[in-house]
């Protein structure tokens, strides 16, 4: 007859591979979720300009630079604000949309998250759906799959045109 005390032994090396394996299960799928990359102190700059689509193509290439853009404005946003893994409080920030470059269609770039802080949002109240705009920012994440972008400065190259007397 087998021995009680080897019967528990058995079962508790068991149980124990049973606990590891399952918290090994576990670590990996924790892994896979997205997590926030913060900016580290210095940050390289890509020179020259970007194409928006080229970002969104490949935003593990341009995480931690500063990068320039330029891009139509679609809309100011709060696409991607407060979301935990690339956190942007909606209390500091406003979110906005740049069109699609690779369409005559009017789509946003949503696989795009640009944030610009409220204060600094202030002063481009009056920006317009189709105005030309040169971006300056650092892409902080990629989360998603997508880029964020924490948006530094813009300048608008080119107010778009008024059709009918009334400013799009």
């Amino acid at each position: 007859m087998i021995n009680a005390k080897y019967i528990k032994t058995f079962l508790t090396a068991i149980f124990c591979a049973v606990i590891l394996t399952g918290s090994s299960l576990y670590t990996d799928t924790a892994k896979a979720q997205p997590t926030a990359v913060q900016t580290p102190a210095v940050v390289n700059t890509i020179q020259g300009t970007i194409a928006p689509l080229n970002v969104v193509n490949s935003p593990k290439t341009y995480l931690n630079k500063k990068i320039t853009m330029n891009a139509k404005f679609d809309k100011f946003s709060t696409l991607g604000l407060d979301y935990k893994p690339a956190f942007k409080s909606s209390d500091d920030y406003i979110s906005f949309l740049i069109k699609r470059d690779d369409t005559n269609f009017d789509i946003p770039l949503s696989e795009m998250k640009l944030f610009l802080k409220r204060e600094t949002a202030e002063k481009f109240i009056d920006l317009k759906t189709n105005d030309e705009l040169l971006i300056v920012g650092t892409v902080f994440s990629d989360a998603l799959g997508d880029a964020w972008i924490d948006v530094e400065s813009i300048t608008v190259t080119k107010k778009a045109p008024e059709k009918d007397g009334v400013k799009k």
